[in-house]
């Protein structure tokens, strides 16, 4: 930590999954944290967010709050627009004035899925969904507006609080003994304590730009589904199958892979694999 300058740490959407975790991890870490919920700062009230950020003063600001419903954004387009990208504007310009560092959360869903490597900080971005598009505005709005920042992307994202695909798979075999999971999207899942504490490495340094956090490893829907079972010696039939037989509203990407250039050559460390991390997060949840 800088000469034990960067204490005082403001938080968006600190109810959310990575948000809420932020808070814990960061309050640990010594950090005087000050969280806002959708409730307590509307991002996309210019004056509101002006008003709150030079109230609290902040050495950084973690932007977590985003509209994340990936299907709701196909159609509703102007709220995702207005949330991801005008409500990062409103911070990103709030966090310059006060010359705060700034940390957005991106998503790995600013890339097509169409290659079959990884997909490293450098590759061209091209989203084929709402979601993906507004949370690129985000990016372009901190790029444009701030000095000091750094854009995290990450994916498939798993923690104690909120909705995510491996609760709502363990709650799912409690209800069927067969389930059928998407075998052919490809990604990284990504457990909120890793994150958020590289989220804090990374801040915490002078390095800015982007960066790709996820844990180690990638793998299917289906693959990370009969993980879990496995993990948790549940036994149920799992079926796989593909894109089409499971219709959704919003396009996803075939394959969105990170790879983690940027933490390499700027010597942080690398996010444990996702099996690991899925232990762990089964753990300390007490679900084994």
């Amino acid at each position: 930590m800088e000469g034990n300058i960067i204490k005082k740490v403001l938080v968006t959407g600190a109810k959310g999954q990575l948000g809420s975790e932020l808070v814990l991890v960061l309050k640990e870490f010594g950090y005087t944290v000050f969280s806002f919920g959708r409730d307590q700062l509307d991002i996309t009230n210019e004056v509101e967010v002006f008003n709150q950020v030079t109230k609290v003063n902040p050495n950084i600001i973690i932007h977590c709050a985003a509209f994340t419903d990936v299907d709701g954004a196909e159609s509703n387009p102007d709220l995702s627009f207005l949330v991801n990208g005008i409500g990062t504007r409103n911070i990103a310009i709030a966090a310059e004035s006060i010359q705060a560092k700034l940390v957005y959360i991106s998503t790995d869903y600013v890339f097509n899925g169409k290659s079959n490597t990884p997909y490293n900080e450098y590759s061209k971005t091209d989203p084929i969904n709402i979601y993906g598009l507004s949370k690129l505005a985000g990016e372009c709005f901190v790029r444009d507006f701030h000095s000091k920042y750094f854009i995290i992307r990450t994916s498939w994202v798993f923690g104690t609080n909120g909705k995510n695909f491996i609760k709502t798979m363990i709650e799912l075999s409690k209800q069927q003994s067969q389930l059928m999971v998407v075998k052919d999207q490809i990604g990284c899942p990504t457990y909120t304590l890793d994150l958020a504490k590289s989220v804090i490495e990374i801040m915490e340094s002078s390095k800015y730009g982007t960066y790709h956090v996820s844990n180690s490893g990638s793998c299917s829907w289906y693959e990370l589904a009969n993980e879990l079972f496995n993990q948790l010696s549940i036994n149920i039939e799992l079926k796989s199958c593909g894109t089409k037989e499971f219709p959704r509203i919003a396009n996803r990407p075939k394959y969105s892979v990170m790879d983690h250039l940027n933490l390499r050559i700027n010597e942080f460390k690398l996010l444990p694999h996702w099996r690991d991390a899925l232990k762990d997060f089964l753990k300390r949840n007490v679900y084994k």
